[in-house]
């Protein structure tokens, strides 16, 4: 992987890891965690995963730290290792037509086949607690709303692009909704030691329920 990657100053202590598309970003963020939680990174405060970059930041030594990241091999696959968040959904959302027709399936169809894949919380972004959750294949990946809603409900389950993702409040967004959580459980709360329950790195599994 090291001819894939652009290790870039962002800073006096931070450095910018440039990659080239999202599955190389998981399996490096992933690398980058897992050697921290043996004792072989060197020092850095804060690592933060993005669509196809990683910022590491309180670098003591950036120079240093660059030379070995560019010469790591990362397997390309993440480790299937770490904590397991299960999230409960219904599958009954206003767009579920639409994609079960992108899907060319029946609409309990997409229910079945969505909560049957594995996901990863890539990177978090466009609010507190909204992660991107990797794991759709290609072929299931569908195109964000020509129109955007002016909300979207709390526990909303949506998909745009390649990713999956729950909505931690209730905001405006463009994802098409196949499902809610029948009892939304906070997924951002900064008094929790760990505020946002998805963060980089955590593995999620859909788990589908009826209506109650």
């Amino acid at each position: 992987m090291s001819a894939d990657l652009v290790v870039r100053p962002a800073g006096r202590h931070a450095l910018l890891v440039e990659l080239p598309d999202a599955e190389r970003t998981g399996a490096f963020h992933a690398e980058l965690l897992r050697r921290r939680a043996a004792g072989t990174l060197a020092p850095v405060a804060e690592i933060v995963p993005g669509a196809r970059t990683v910022l590491l930041d309180g670098v003591p030594d950036p120079a240093a730290l660059a030379g070995q990241l560019t010469a790591w091999d990362v397997p390309l696959t993440p480790p299937a290792a770490g904590e397991v968040v299960t999230v409960p959904v219904v599958y009954d959302g206003p767009d579920l037509a639409e994609v079960a027709a992108l899907w060319g399936v029946p609409e309990d169809e997409v229910a079945a086949r969505h909560a049957s894949y594995s996901y990863r919380v890539a990177f978090c972004g466009f609010a507190p607690g909204f992660g991107y959750l990797t794991g759709l294949p290609e072929e299931l990946h569908v195109p964000r709303r020509a129109t955007p809603r002016t909300r979207v409900p709390v526990g909303a389950v949506a998909l745009a692009g390649p990713y999956s993702a729950v909505y931690p409040r209730a905001t405006p967004g463009g994802w098409q909704i196949i499902g809610t959580m029948p009892d939304p459980t906070p997924l951002w709360d900064p008094s929790r030691e760990r505020a946002a329950l998805l963060s980089p790195g955590t593995r999620v599994r859909f788990a589908q329920e009826t209506a109650r």
